[in-house]
C-alpha cells in the first residue's frame, strides 16, 4: 500500500488559497504531474500507484488527461483569485506509476495545459517517467514533436534475475534500444537504477553500471532499495522468503557507483544523483532541493508555494497574522476514483494543507540542501549545528576547505553518513 497522506488541516473544497500565500515574483516555478497507472505494481513500491485491476470504476486511463486538465485550470483560477502573480513553468515532470502508460497524444494535452494556464519558459524542461518496455519510437517522437525534452527510464538493474525479484517486467536488452530511440527523437534520456536488492551481487552491480555506461547517456540516478512496511516485498522480508544486504553491501556499492561513474565523466550533483554537465542535471529535482515552488496535478501530488513578502492579507480568504510563515503546501486525495469525483462535481481535490513555520522551513532546507553538491551555507545552520561541523571536518564526513569558505559539502564519505550528519547539524 501507499503510504498514508500526512496530518493536516481540512483543505477548503474550493482550493482557495490563504492571502499571505505568493511566492516571490519572478522565482522558478515547476509544474508536477502524477500519473498514477502501472501495469503490475512492483513488490518494492509504495509509491501512489494502481494496477487496472485496483481502481474499479470511475478512475478511467481513458479519460485521466481530461480529469487532469479539470485540475489544471482549476489551479489556475485559484492562483487568479488569490491575485498571485503570473507564473511560468519553468520546469514540468511527469511521474507516476509509468505514464507512458497513456498515449503519448493524452500526455502532450496535459502538457498543452499547463502551458495554456501557466505558460511554459522558453528555455522549459519537461520531462517524463517511462519504462523501457512503454515506449516505442512512434511514441517518443510525438512526445517531443510536443514538447517534452527529456524522460526518464526506470532502468534499475541490467540483470534478469534482479529485476525478476524487482518484479520489473521489461527486457534489460531493450535498454540501449529506448535510448536510442529517445535520443534518435531529440530528447535528454536518464536512467534510473537501484542497489541493494536482495540476491544482487557486487558483479551484478557492476553489469547494471557499464551497461548504462555504454549507452553513452548524460545523466543516471542511482537510489538504494529502501523496502517499507505495508509493501509485498515488506511481507516477502519480514517471511524470510528474502534477505536484505547489509549496510555495508550498500555502502560499497554507492562508493562503485561513484568510482565508476565519475572516472566515465559524470559527476555528483545531489547524493544519488550524476550528471555529465551542470546543464544535464535535473533542473525539477533540483527545484525540490532548493525550496522552489511548485504545484502538483493528480492524486496524492503534493504543492508547495511561498509566503508573500508582505503578509497584507489584501486577497485573503482567511483571518491574517503576524505568525512569520514560510509557506503553505497541501496534498490531494489518493485515490484515483475521489480524485476523478471530487473534480467532476466542480470541487478541488485538496485532501488537507500545513502551514509550515520558519522553524519546519529552516530543518527542510538543511535536510535537501546538504544532500547537493554546492552544500549549505553555514549561516542556515543554528549556532550548535555550526559548532558540529567542524567534528564533520575532522571525521571526514564534511570538506574542510569548503567549510573554512563558509559552506558545508559532503564528503563521499559523509555522503554515505548524510542521515547521521544531517541529525548533528540540525540540534
Amino acid at each position: 500500500m501507499s503510504p498514508a497522506l500526512p496530518d493536516g488541516e481540512d483543505a477548503p473544497r474550493d482550493g482557495s488559497l490563504p492571502g499571505w500565500v505568493a511566492g516571490p515574483r519572478g522565482s522558478r516555478f515547476g509544474v508536477y504531474l502524477h500519473v498514477p497507472f502501472c501495469t503490475v505494481r512492483c513488490g518494492y513500491c509504495d509509491f501512489n500507484t494502481y494496477t487496472a485491476t485496483e481502481l474499479g470504476g470511475g478512475a478511467s486511463q481513458i479519460e485521466y488527461a481530461r480529469t487532469a486538465l479539470a485540475e489544471i485550470e482549476l489551479a489556475g483560477r485559484t492562483m487568479r483569485a488569490a491575485g498571485l502573480p503570473e507564473r511560468e513553468a519553468s520546469t514540468v515532470f511527469v511521474g507516476g506509476g509509468t505514464p507512458t502508460m497513456l498515449p503519448a497524444s493524452d500526455l502532450v494535452r496535459m502538457l498543452d495545459g499547463v502551458r495554456d494556464t501557466w505558460g511554459l519558459a522558453d528555455d522549459a524542461e519537461v520531462t517524463t517517467e517511462a519504462n523501457p518496455d512503454s515506449v516505442t519510437p512512434e511514441s517518443l517522437a510525438a512526445l517531443a514533436a510536443g514538447g517534452f525534452t527529456r524522460v526518464s527510464f526506470g532502468m534499475q538493474s541490467a540483470v534478469p534475475h534482479v529485476l525478476a525479484t524487482l518484479e520489473r517486467t521489461h527486457d534489460p536488452d531493450r535498454v540501449p534500444d529506448v535510448v536510442r530511440w529517445a535520443r534518435d527523437a531529440g530528447l535528454a534520456v536518464s536512467l534510473d537504477l537501484i542497489y541493494g536488492t536482495p540476491g544482487e551481487s557486487l558483479e551484478d552491480w557492476r553489469r547494471s553500471l557499464d551497461t548504462v555506461l555504454e549507452t553513452g547517456v548524460d545523466h543516471v540516478s542511482a537510489y538504494a532499495l529502501v523496502v517499507e512496511p505495508g509493501t509485498k516485498m515488506g511481507a516477502q522480508v519480514r517471511r524470510g522468503e528474502l534477505e536484505l544486504p547489509s549496510g555495508d553491501d550498500q555502502a560499497e556499492k554507492y562508493e562503485v557507483t561513484d568510482r565508476v561513474l565519475t572516472s566515465a565523466g559524470l559527476s555528483w550533483y545531489e547524493v544519488s544523483n550524476w550528471s555529465r554537465t551542470p546543464e544535464e542535471a535535473c533542473r525539477h529535482n533540483l527545484a525540490y532541493w532548493r525550496g522552489d515552488d511548485w504545484w502538483g496535478i493528480g492524486p496524492g501530488a503534493h504543492s508547495y508555494l511561498g509566503p508573500s513578502s508582505t503578509l497584507s492579507g489584501e486577497h485573503g480568504t482567511e483571518t491574517e497574522t503576524s505568525e512569520p510563515s514560510a509557506g503553505l503546501r497541501w496534498w490531494n486525495v489518493k485515490h484515483p476514483r475521489r480524485y476523478a469525483a471530487l473534480l467532476e462535481a466542480g470541487e478541488s481535490p485538496a485532501a488537507g494543507r500545513e502551514r509550515l513555520d520558519v522553524a519546519d522551513a529552516q530543518l527542510e532546507r538543511v535536510m535537501l540542501g546538504i544532500r547537493l553538491r554546492d552544500g549549505l551555507d553555514l549561516a542556515e545552520l543554528s549556532a550548535d549545528g555550526r559548532r558540529a561541523v567542524a567534528g564533520h571536518v575532522a571525521n571526514g564526513s564534511l570538506d574542510g576547505r569548503a567549510a573554512l569558505a563558509g559552506r558545508a559539502v559532503l564528503t563521499l564519505q559523509g555522503r554515505l553518513l548524510a542521515d547521521a550528519v544531517v541529525r548533528d547539524l540540525t540540534d
